[in-house]
């Protein structure tokens, strides 16, 4: 069954009449208030009929006697939480007879129509039925909403655990080696770069979680100037260069002559476009093929990432760009992380007025990434400045004070300001702090807020 056909049985009528006469006369009445209704040829039917959806039912009083309607009230009962199916009985004229009476206590969405009716009445009664029944429709879709959030939550968090727990082994390896066995100075300096590696990772992850709790709670500023998308795109590819490098794979650059200038942050657009050449590459294959385009259309510049690697199911070519969404079966060709990371892109594209979008045939087909930017007719722009390179004495002759409950970290911090020429001093708490900065106020502060 179609998606558009399942949603359509949601919300047909059954009926259940006394005879065929009335429930083809129901039946016309209904269509030409643009509502579609089933009758169904017994009580044993309609239950058959109730398991592929229904937005409401309308049964004869005569119905409720039927040896079949046993099996409606069963399926009436085995409802799912948000479900609580509208039924509508048409009575008898006369006193409420027994089976009435037993409904009433057993459904609590029921209404009764006494014979004869309104031919509106029937019709006001489907349509107020009908209404409910799409309200119960939207708690589901809510309560799939959030299970679903909920599970993608779970298996975030199982790969967060392991992600920060893997760079954890080795760094403990190299403390245990350092401090036990003396290694020489050649040795000692592997197990530096080691160690600095895993860290370095451990400290990507951290940065990616902040970014995004950032952009999710409106705390980042963006530093706009007017910025040649052409030279943001070749400073990302100078970041991600050293995975294509590694991985053996081409990249080609097709970029437009003319530059092409936006007003943005040159920082967050170069973090854009290096998160999605990391991706291409890291779901690439070694020796695959990455070719970044970048195209002017009317007020609008795009900027498209295409890669030969293993692709995107179709339907998940939407959610992908969802917190806590991994494409499954791809974590290991991913070489790890957390699944973030298109998130920022996305969060950081909006920032910018744009947009971002991925295009895939589907499994081993490849992807492309296509951010959309707003373009600015002038061609006068600036570059963000660099930061400046950090000598042995960049701090010289400055007098820096660290404040940090985590004495490790403040101490550390310290020590190192001290190597780069600093006079330091430390703080442990907030009164401390004040204390020795109203006795001594220092040139630069570092406070852990």
């Amino acid at each position: 069954m179609t998606e558009a056909a399942a949603q359509a049985s949601e919300l047909r009528v059954l009926l259940r009449m006394v005879t065929s006469k009335d429930a083809a006369m129901v039946i016309r009445l209904l269509e030409r208030s643009g509502i579609e209704a089933q009758s169904c040829p017994d009580a044993a039917g309609l239950a058959a009929e109730m398991s592929t959806g229904a937005g409401a039912i309308v049964i004869a009083e005569e119905v409720l006697a039927d040896q079949g309607f046993g099996r409606v009230m069963l399926a009436l009962r085995a409802q799912a939480e948000w479900s609580d199916m509208p039924v509508i009985v048409v009575a008898r004229t006369g006193v409420d007879s027994v089976a009435i009476t037993e409904a009433v206590e057993q459904l609590a969405n029921l209404t009764v129509l006494e014979r004869p009716m309104r031919a509106s009445s029937l019709v006001s009664s489907v349509r107020t039925a009908l209404a409910a029944r799409k309200r119960q429709y939207q708690l589901r879709a809510t309560l799939e909403g959030l299970h679903e959030a909920d599970q993608r939550k779970t298996e975030f968090l199982a790969t967060l655990a392991h992600e920060l727990r893997n760079p954890l082994a080795p760094l403990r390896t190299g403390l245990t080696i350092l401090s036990k066995m003396n290694p020489s100075a050649e040795k000692a300096q592997s197990l530096y770069a080691m160690m600095d590696r895993q860290l370095s990772h451990m400290v990507r992850l951290i940065d990616d979680l902040m970014e995004v709790s950032r952009i999710t709670r409106g705390k980042i500023e963006l530093q706009s100037t007017l910025v040649p998308l052409d030279r943001v795109v070749l400073d990302a590819v100078e970041v991600s260069k050293p995975l294509f490098v590694a991985a053996n794979q081409e990249l080609v650059l097709d970029l437009h002559r003319a530059s092409c200038t936006v007003n943005g942050d040159a920082v967050r657009l170069t973090q854009v476009f290096a998160n999605l050449l990391n991706n291409a590459s890291k779901y690439t294959p070694p020796g695959g093929r990455v070719v970044v385009a970048l195209r002017s259309h009317g007020h609008r510049v795009q900027v498209q990432i295409s890669d030969t690697g293993i692709g995107i199911p179709p339907h998940m070519l939407d959610s992908v760009f969802d917190m806590f969404v991994q494409v499954s079966g791809t974590s290991r060709a991913a070489q790890g992380g957390l699944g973030i990371g298109l998130t920022l892109v996305r969060s950081l594209v909006e920032l910018h007025g744009g947009q971002v979008t991925a295009t895939s045939g589907g499994a081993g087909s490849g992807t492309t990434m296509t951010v959309e930017l707003p373009l600015v007719v002038s061609r006068v722009a600036t570059v963000a400045p660099t930061s400046p390179d950090l000598t042995q004495n960049a701090a010289g002759g400055h007098r820096i004070f660290v404040v940090d409950d985590n004495r490790d970290a403040a101490d550390s911090l310290a020590h190192l300001l001290g190597l780069m020429g600093a006079q330091t001093s430390v703080a442990y708490g907030g009164r401390e702090a004040l204390a020795a900065m109203s006795s001594d106020p220092p040139d630069i502060a570092f406070v852990d807020i």
